[in-house]
């Protein structure tokens, strides 16, 4: 398992008062300095190996997974890349912390915005360093077909984590720090999102629109 600081990069205050259409600049500014303050972006990741290829799932360095878009979408593939990522808990922390009403809404978005960043920077690491042109990412509870119960497998390809990165998982197999993400990065000829196969309209995290045809070609869609 490797340990890679994603430290570096800075949110444009004028940018995420405009997003989040927030008038009063100086408090977005106040409260990114004190979030980028706290905030350690690390993500830990190794390179597993496909074992084998069944009907309902993949088996990647002798850990099965269950889940037959997976297994479609590593089916040329060979080689993954399991990770976990957070900005770490002192962000979970000032959130909780904050009386506000309005800050606490603010630095939680702030927060979303510092992990997609901190994401983006570990794409590229992925990118460059293992000679990728393209890649997609599946994790676990984006999908019906691969349920957030199949973090337990995930993570016990990754020992270590919680004493290397902080993170956990509690008994319904949510992560702590809130602000972490986790799943299975993978090549890819065309880049997949798992918001591609699911049809709920009303999804802040969206990246691309359902698409029926594609959700019957995977077999979730009847």
């Amino acid at each position: 398992m490797e340990i890679l600081s994603l430290a570096g990069g800075a949110l444009d205050p004028e940018s995420v008062a405009k997003r989040l259409r927030v008038a009063d600049q100086e408090l977005v500014r106040r409260l990114i300095d004190s979030a980028q303050a706290v905030m350690h972006p690390a993500a830990a990741f190794r390179v597993g190996y496909v074992d084998e290829k069944r009907d309902d799932g993949v088996v990647v360095d002798r850990v099965a997974f269950a889940s037959r878009v997976l297994r479609r979408n590593l089916d040329t593939v060979g080689r993954v890349f399991p990770f976990v990522l957070t900005i770490g808990k002192a962000m979970d922390e000032i959130i909780d912390a904050s009386g506000e009403m309005l800050e606490k809404y603010l630095l939680d978005e702030i927060a979303n915005m510092a992990l997609r960043e901190a994401r983006g920077r570990f794409e590229h690491h992925l990118r460059s360093a293992f000679a990728l042109e393209k890649i997609s990412c599946m994790a676990p509870g984006s999908l019906e077909d691969w349920p957030i119960e199949q973090q337990e497998p995930l993570f016990g390809l990754l020992p270590g984590v919680e004493a290397a990165l902080g993170v956990r998982l509690t008994e319904s197999f949510l992560m702590l720090p809130r602000k972490s993400i986790s799943g299975i990065y993978f090549p890819s000829e065309a880049t997949f999102f798992s918001c591609q196969l699911c049809p709920r309209e009303r999804c802040d995290g969206r990246k691309a629109r359902y698409d029926p045809q594609k959700a019957k070609d995977y077999g979730v869609l009847k």
